[in-house]
């Protein structure tokens, strides 16, 4: 699942739409999945894609939903706002595969069992949606990315002639918890993912929400049936797989747990140190207060003033306290009669959150509870002592 345009650096243009023949008898379409690359964020989930191969027409294209234009007009803003268009380009296959061969990672081609007017409208239709008025799309994480419009694709050409079968399928599963196995191997990323996107992703998806990852648009095609003219028959007549060694990551950032269990114990020895001498390092509070409360707006505002829904009613902002930021003006105000009141609630607020933490309706990632406790000891003591 594409999240920037890597395709690019190999691929100057996209192939020219033009005029397209009829397909010819020896035609075949198939779905295409690439393998993931855990050493990029955007890459860790992998890609899918439609080939179209007709060797009397000379045509073999690789239809791809996972292009953007970074000079597409106010890209930034509409990012920021959540109104992220991707777009359809078109590509010569061999070139696009050879692409995901030489960065170690595999290519899976489902050849589909269509008929011949099955195959036609495909085709019809790519080409008329990879015209430049037709092209772009509103890229959504989970509802509308390049894997899920290849389901997309299939059920609106072919209709009731594609029958998705699920019994495969392990059910239960959120999107946030698909999210984090996919990502197991780059923690911050996940890390970030979970700090930014709310409570929207943590129901239990629907089995053709699945979809929107390339391995379970694979599995689908796999099991699923279609109508032909001799009846009902697998979709997948056909199935290549050029294999490439799994990749590791070789990310070598220290580990969240070890970062921030390292913060938690110096703000517990700072704590410790503060109450032996009765007194408060504002410094530390103004650092921890500070970005926390700076966090918390930005989750705030991507609730309420932008377009991201997934990022909605976001429980991380019962640690990330957008107030917090007010609170570092309280701790500079050594007399305030704000001061210990405040403290007092964010201690309360943050303990409950420690007690509750895994019976909330969102899952917080577990990295973020050494962030949390370093909350409660500093608002711990900034109720507790006064300035000095």
């Amino acid at each position: 699942m594409n999240r920037v345009v890597y395709l690019s650096f190999f691929l100057a243009f996209s192939t020219a739409i033009a005029a397209q023949p009829r397909l010819s008898p020896l035609a075949r379409i198939s779905v295409i999945t690439c393998g993931p690359d855990t050493r990029e964020l955007y890459a860790a989930f992998g890609h899918s894609a439609i080939r179209v191969y007709d060797p009397e027409n000379g045509l073999d294209e690789a239809f791809n939903y996972g292009v953007f234009n970074f000079n597409q007009p106010n890209f930034y803003l509409n990012f920021a706002k959540g109104f992220l268009y991707y777009k359809l380009g078109v590509y010569a296959y061999p070139d696009f595969e050879q692409y995901y061969l030489r960065h170690d990672r595999y290519v899976h081609e489902q050849v589909l069992a269509l008929t011949p007017a099955q195959k036609e409208k495909i085709f019809q239709f790519l080409i008329w949606n990879a015209r430049p008025e037709n092209q772009n799309y509103r890229y959504r994480y989970y509802q509308n990315n390049c894997a899920s419009k290849i389901r997309d694709v299939l059920e609106s050409q072919l209709g009731d002639a594609v029958r998705w079968d699920s019994s495969f399928l392990q059910t239960g599963h959120s999107f946030r918890r698909k999210t984090d196995e996919y990502l197991s191997e780059l923690p911050w990323g996940d890390l970030g993912i979970d700090i930014c996107l709310g409570l929207p992703i943590d129901r239990n998806m629907y089995a053709r929400e699945y979809m929107f990852l390339p391995d379970y648009v694979e599995q689908f095609t796999d099991h699923a049936k279609i109508r032909t003219d001799s009846g009902w028959v697998a979709l997948v007549a056909e199935k290549r797989m050029l294999e490439r060694p799994p990749i590791r990551s070789t990310v070598t950032f220290v580990h969240p747990w070890v970062a921030l269990c390292t913060l938690l114990l110096a703000f517990i020895a700072l704590t410790v140190y503060d109450w032996k001498r009765k007194s408060i390092s504002a410094w530390a509070d103004l650092l921890l207060f500070g970005i926390t409360g700076l966090v918390g707006c930005l989750l705030l505002a991507l609730w309420m003033f932008t377009d991201h829904q997934d990022a909605a009613r976001n429980l991380n902002l019962l640690w990330a306290f957008p107030l917090h930021v007010l609170g570092t003006v309280l701790v500079l105000r050594k007399n305030s009669t704000w001061r210990k009141p405040y403290f007092l609630f964010s201690f309360f607020l943050t303990t409950g959150l420690l007690a509750t933490w895994w019976v909330l309706p969102q899952t917080l990632n577990p990295f973020l509870l050494p962030v949390v406790g370093a909350i409660w000891v500093r608002a711990g003591i900034n109720w507790r002592l006064p300035h000095a």
